[in-house]
């Protein structure tokens, strides 16, 4: 009996000892980190409801804010931000609307009816050089007479005239809305851009290659303009046919596509039709009659033709 009280202890102690070292080992173990379900990021990103075709407007009603799970570069947050924008590139539905797919640049600053034209400047005839994006200018223009082909010529007068008034800068060289480049002296200026009305266009270049241009800066709040209802209308070059709307003006392009002649431009065809109108017309005078008579000679016969009064005999 005692040996067997011996055996139990002992076996008692051993497994005292084995759960007092299990319960060191726990404590040795760190503590267990919960376990959280990783949740995905997303980003309101405006997308296309449906296809934007290519040089359309974009409306509020085409595009939609989407959580995407990426952000992309230039995407936008806020369908107003793309209202009026054009897309230079075909936008696939549920596609992502990015800046870099939209028109950029000088075109937005194009209005309809307008192009963007570049006209040669210098500093003598572009307000020394201190013209900027954003200034409205007046643009007048001198000819020179064409004296070397005399009656004939397209140019019958030397004359300066205000070709187009308050015309919108877009850029002129590296200047910007807030400096012009008067004092740079990197800042030689060849070429301004303008935004000229489209049926205008044929009219400015000619007087750029046959003459020359001069730009007057002007005051923004001035209003007064050109009165083109006083002015003559210049003929187009080509001849428009007949249509079913030929009471209503012409557009803007196919005046353009009509084109105009220098000799339009500088008045001088309107001046030879109305000097042809004033001229008065000539009496007719009848030529004298012809008279014939015949004569005989011993040597040789022939005929008398007299015109007028001179009198010559004719071998016959």
């Amino acid at each position: 009996m005692p040996n067997l009280t011996k055996i139990l202890a002992g076996v008692l102690i051993a497994v005292a000892l084995v759960l007092g070292l299990f319960a060191w080992s726990l404590s040795r173990r760190p503590a267990p980190v919960a376990v959280t379900p990783a949740t995905q990021a997303s980003f309101p990103v405006v997308v296309a409801t449906h296809t934007l075709p290519a040089g359309k407007a974009i409306t509020v009603n085409d595009v939609r804010v989407q959580s995407l799970p990426i952000n992309p570069n230039g995407a936008f947050t806020d369908p107003a931000q793309l209202a009026g924008r054009v897309p230079n590139a075909e936008i696939g539905a549920q596609s992502p609307v990015l800046e870099s797919q939209l028109s950029s640049g000088l075109a937005e600053r194009v209005e309809p009816g307008e192009r963007a034209l570049a006209v040669r400047v210098d500093e003598g005839n572009a307000v020394g050089n201190r013209l900027r994006p954003g200034n409205f200018v007046d643009v007048f223009f001198t000819l020179k007479r064409d004296g070397s082909l005399g009656n004939g010529g397209e140019i019958d007068r030397t004359q300066a005239r205000l070709l187009m008034s308050k015309v919108r800068v877009l850029a002129f060289g590296n200047a910007t809305a807030s400096g012009d480049s008067a004092g740079d002296p990197n800042g030689m200026v060849r070429t301004a851009v303008l935004a000229v009305p489209v049926a205008d266009i044929d009219r400015l270049t000619l007087a750029e290659s046959a003459g020359h241009l001069i730009f007057a800066l002007r005051n923004p709040k001035d209003p007064e303009v050109i009165d083109q209802t006083v002015l003559p209308a210049y003929p187009g070059v080509l001849k428009t046919a007949a249509h079913a709307g030929a009471a209503e003006p012409l557009r803007d392009s196919t005046r353009a596509a009509a084109g105009v002649a220098l000799d339009t431009l500088s008045g001088t065809a309107n001046a030879s039709v109305a000097g042809a109108a004033a001229r008065p017309s000539l009496p007719h005078i009848p030529l004298p009659p012809t008279r014939v008579a015949a004569t005989t000679n011993s040597t040789k016969s022939g005929i008398e033709v007299i015109r007028g009064g001179r009198a010559e005999t004719v071998a016959w």
